[in-house]
């Protein structure tokens, strides 16, 4: 057995290529396949709106294609993986490798260095990319596919609490006492708990006396009367502090915005266990590329003649769905308080990186 980590220059660039340009083959096609779908089933929503039309359309592809492509690209080396080393193992080129006393860890070598870089290019792409579409997504399907906001800082669907009472709002923009509400809706509770009033206003912003409600109207639940209003002053004690850390995306923000917006919600004494477990799978989640090449392992080695390689192949696709299974229930039970963030987002890691590691070396080592 060498002792080099890699093989020879030539055949680490060989499997590399093979490797990298698989990849992003399946990642196109698969992009393309949900993307397509996807607009399907959006599309009537997009055009429902008044004046929108292809333009939009195209718009709302250029939003959701990023979200797509950090969704699956993680499947895609997965099933690259599969499709790389079956195609070697049935051109008898793993034979030929360990032939030339190659383990199988140098055999993988060149792909889980591929996967690291995928891995490194995912993330970035996550923080630059990923992050701000999903932000003017978010606000523009709030609007119901109206102009897309222009303010890079629009959030969408805010929840507050009034005392007994609730203010919502489908989008809030800006910082300070220039935070604007759209879309504003404020219900007045009795002290059981129990809707008794309901305002209703298109725009709302900040005043030292509270949030003043533009062409309120008002809906009397017990009476089911709906009467227009005067501008209405509401929520005195709500300022814009409150406002900015209500409601916290961390799918719209970067690691380093998240990381501002835990600490705000920490000092305002909030529960943040959701947002730290999402924090660190932005980083252990990109990082499930390393991991595919070493689960996919198995449909590369054992004789493509035995009639073995389709129930190999099928074996490492089993444990790479699997992964993606496990690694959302935790995130989930993470978000309930079930586990610790930093186990939710990494204990699957390691999980599999170790049966991963194991089946390899039970069954090539």
């Amino acid at each position: 057995m060498q002792f080099e980590f890699f093989p020879s220059r030539t055949l680490t660039l060989y499997l590399a290529r093979l490797f990298i340009v698989r990849t992003f083959a399946v990642l196109v096609m698969l992009v393309l396949v949900l993307q397509t779908l996807d607009l399907l089933g959006e599309s009537g929503n997009i055009l429902a709106y008044p004046g929108n039309g292809q333009a939009q359309l195209w718009t709302y592809v250029t939003l959701r294609t990023p979200q797509l492509i950090a969704r699956f690209l993680p499947y895609s080396v997965l099933l690259s993986t599969i499709i790389t080393l079956a195609t070697l193992n049935q051109n008898s080129e793993v034979i030929a490798m360990k032939a030339a006393g190659m383990s199988a860890h140098q055999v993988l070598a060149p792909l889980i260095l591929s996967a690291l870089a995928i891995a490194l290019l995912s993330f970035a792409f996550n923080e630059r990319v990923v992050t701000r579409g999903t932000a003017t997504l978010a606000a523009w399907s709030s609007a119901n596919y109206g102009p897309v906001p222009k303010n890079s800082g629009v959030r969408s669907n805010v929840y507050l609490r009034d005392g007994p009472n609730i203010l919502t709002a489908a989008t809030v923009a800006g910082a300070g006492d220039a935070i604007e509400m759209q879309g504003v809706t404020w219900y007045r509770r009795d002290a059981g708990g129990i809707v008794t009033e309901q305002v209703r206003s298109p725009r709302a912003t900040w005043s030292k006396a509270g949030w003043r409600l533009e062409d309120p109207v008002r809906f009397d639940v017990r009476g089911a009367t709906t009467t227009r209003l005067q501008p209405l002053t509401v929520a005195p004690e709500l300022g814009p502090a409150q406002v900015e850390i209500s409601s916290v995306n961390a799918d719209s923000q970067s690691i380093v915005a998240l990381s501002r917006s835990i600490d705000a919600l920490k000092a305002a004494g909030r529960r943040t266990n959701e947002l730290e477990g999402k924090w660190w799978h932005k980083i252990s989640g990109p990082l499930a590329a390393v991991l595919m090449p070493l689960l996919g392992a198995v449909a590369a080695f054992g004789l493509a003649r035995s009639g073995q390689l389709l129930i190999r192949a099928v074996i490492g696709m089993a444990l790479g769905f699997t992964y993606f299974v496990i690694d959302n229930a935790a995130l989930a039970l993470g978000n309930f308080g079930g586990y610790p963030p930093l186990i939710a987002a990494w204990a699957p890691f390691l999980l599999f990186a170790l049966v991963g590691e194991a089946v390899l070396v039970r069954t090539e080592e």
